[in-house]
């Protein structure tokens, strides 16, 4: 399977799975969501999920993702406790042909039914920030570019049976 056909693929995925979870969210202008609001969730141990970032913007979303931390980390959810341990998020060095810039979200291990919505994690850690919050990271993002979930087949670090 080439890179494109891969983006091809991938791409509508992620773009349905991040607007259908975002939209109840928009909809709701007091900072609940309401009962309909959707997860995103991963299925197997590590997920891979890339998306491209304005390239005068790369400091907003930065600055997402360390707020996006300080929700985890504050949780009294151990399950969001769990998501900061396993979460890494990679710049790419080199721009895409755009021009924008890609990140990279590393999650291994994946939190088994933790929710991974960016704006409703950080929404429900800073309620009073939400809008301030959504105009940071929509200003930063251009679009998610792919998403792959699985499971290790070969660990290298660890000796095997």
């Amino acid at each position: 399977m080439t890179e494109r056909t891969v983006r091809g693929v991938m791409v509508p995925l992620a773009v349905i799975i991040v607007l259908v979870s975002a939209l109840p969210r928009l909809a709701a202008g007091n900072g609940q969501s309401g009962p309909a609001a959707q997860k995103l969730t991963f299925d197997g141990d590590t997920a891979l999920w890339t998306m491209a970032i304005k390239p005068d913007k790369t400091a907003d979303f930065e600055q997402i993702m360390k707020r996006m931390r300080q929700a985890l980390l504050k949780s009294d959810d151990p399950l969001r406790r769990q998501q900061a341990a396993g979460w890494k998020v990679m710049k790419i060095g080199k721009p895409l042909g755009d021009g924008t810039i890609a990140y990279v979200h590393i999650i291994h291990p994946v939190v088994p039914g933790g929710d991974y919505t960016i704006m409703q994690t950080l929404y429900d850690a800073f309620p009073d920030e939400r809008q301030a919050l959504y105009d940071l990271y929509r200003g930063a993002f251009a679009q998610n570019l792919s998403l792959a979930t699985g499971s290790i087949a070969v660990d290298l670090s660890a000796e095997q049976p």
